[in-house]
């Protein structure tokens, strides 16, 4: 938004994907599931965008330890509205539109500065901003949608003359047999990527013709005109991955924002790194494909955040436009954390923390287990934790003990330390896990 004097309702709605997945060609065995209960969990990381006059709604109330803790960082501000109706497998939007008490609430916020400002935008969003009279921040769901396809990026890098990774778009099973042939001819792994496959789901990579030949028959049986709207691409070996965000205003304009590194050992992935170091080449290369891309965006609807996918292969070379992800992403609710906490001298990975947990688990237990680990706003090294819902989003799921998520920010004094922050949180929140309590 362009408006100084606008006020945001922050709806995050996580994996906002599946809602444009709906009814699109599918992998075999693929399938667009609801999402769990940690994934709409992680719509708490909104309080970590607001300003303070703008609104975070949640699917239920903070912990008090948690939020007193970003409060103390100066982590937070704005205004935190729970629903009074949720269930643990709809999105927070889906909460909203079942619950009457919040969309008054709503109702009463129309003031011509108001609006609603989701982490992407679907049908839902649009049927809230009609329902409660408030404009949604961003384009249309169905540009959305368009945008956030891996055909359309494909399409773009070609139209502009980006460095394309080899590969080709298949729009029939027809397409998909002579492409994946294509590409194993010259040598190396392929990948297949449904053009709009959820949070990096919906992608099969194939070593070998057998393989090819394996998938190809079980697509076949759809016939050989029937729609796959896939992308078959060479798969890089032993790349640098790279995420950034670009920022399009209505007007045209485009801002480059940060740029992260996944973070892998042993081909684990670790999290993702920040502040990356790249030469000036390459810096001059995003940095100029970011205008391409921006650019390309405006003239087809698009304005607000997007994230872009890159990699830089093992020989040098910078592909700068893998896939747009049309909606906030993981960078966008660490940016405020990033000005603050991670300026010269300070490096980061932000990485999530899997448990399986006996029982619920509160803030202070957490702050308890980590000990002088937690970020304090100035000790270092420390672990910021940007979403703690997460911890106990799957208690009451089933019998028996049940998973948990914690995320967290590891700030320090240089790469190496942050990683083995990293290690240090996750032994830490393991012992709180299988002792049960924070000693």
């Amino acid at each position: 938004m362009e408006d100084e004097n606008a006020r945001f309702v922050y709806l995050n709605n996580f994996e906002v994907e599946r809602s444009w997945a709906v009814g699109e060609p599918k992998l075999p065995g693929a399938g667009i599931s609801f999402a769990s209960a940690t994934v709409n969990r992680m719509e708490e990381m909104g309080a970590l965008l607001a300003e303070d006059s703008d609104i975070v709604l949640l699917k239920s109330a903070m912990d008090d330890g948690y939020g007193a803790y970003l409060r103390a960082l100066d982590a937070s501000a704005g205004e935190v509205v729970a629903v009074e109706k949720s269930l643990p497998s709809r999105t927070i939007t889906e909460d909203v539109l079942e619950s009457p008490q919040t969309l008054d609430f709503l109702r009463g916020l129309a003031d011509g500065r108001t609006h609603l400002m989701p982490m992407g935008i679907s049908a839902a969003e649009e049927q809230l901003s009609e329902m409660v009279g408030l404009p949604l921040a961003g384009p249309r769901a169905e540009v959305c949608k368009r945008v956030n396809g891996k055909i359309y990026s494909r399409r773009l890098v070609d139209a502009f003359g980006l460095t394309p990774v080899p590969g080709v778009v298949c729009v029939r099973v027809m397409d998909l047999a002579d492409a994946l042939r294509a590409q194993l001819a010259g040598g190396g792994r392929a990948v297949v990527k449904e053009s709009l496959g959820v949070s990096g789901r919906g992608m099969a990579v194939v070593p070998d013709a057998s393989a090819a030949d394996r998938l190809l028959r079980l697509i076949g049986r759809r016939g050989p005109q029937a729609r796959v709207d896939m992308v078959v691409e060479s798969w890089i070996e032993d790349a640098v991955q790279l995420n950034y965000q670009i920022l399009v205003s209505r007007s045209g304009r485009v801002g480059f924002e940060a740029v992260k590194e996944a973070v892998l050992q042993n081909n684990v992935h670790q999290g993702h790194r920040f502040p990356v170091s790249l030469s000036e080449k390459h810096n001059a290369q995003l940095r100029e494909a970011a205008q391409v891309i921006g650019r390309a965006l405006h003239a087809d609807g698009y304005y607000g955040i997007a994230g872009v996918d890159a990699m830089i292969g093992p020989d040098g070379t910078l592909y700068p436009c893998l896939e747009i992800n049309a909606r906030f992403n993981m960078s966008t609710y660490q940016s405020r954390l990033a000005e603050r906490f991670i300026g010269d001298g300070r490096h980061a990975v932000a990485a999530t923390f899997n448990l399986k947990l006996s029982r619920t688990h509160s803030f202070a237990e957490v702050a308890a287990a980590l000990g002088c680990h937690l970020f304090d706003g100035t000790n270092l090294p420390g672990v910021l934790i940007n979403n703690f819902a997460t911890l106990n989003s799957g208690f009451g799921s089933g019998p028996g003990p049940f998973h948990g998520r914690v995320y967290g920010v590891c700030i320090a004094a240089d790469p190496g330390e942050a990683l083995a922050l990293r290690s240090q949180t996750e032994e830490c929140l393991r012992v709180m896990a299988e002792s049960g309590s924070s000693s």
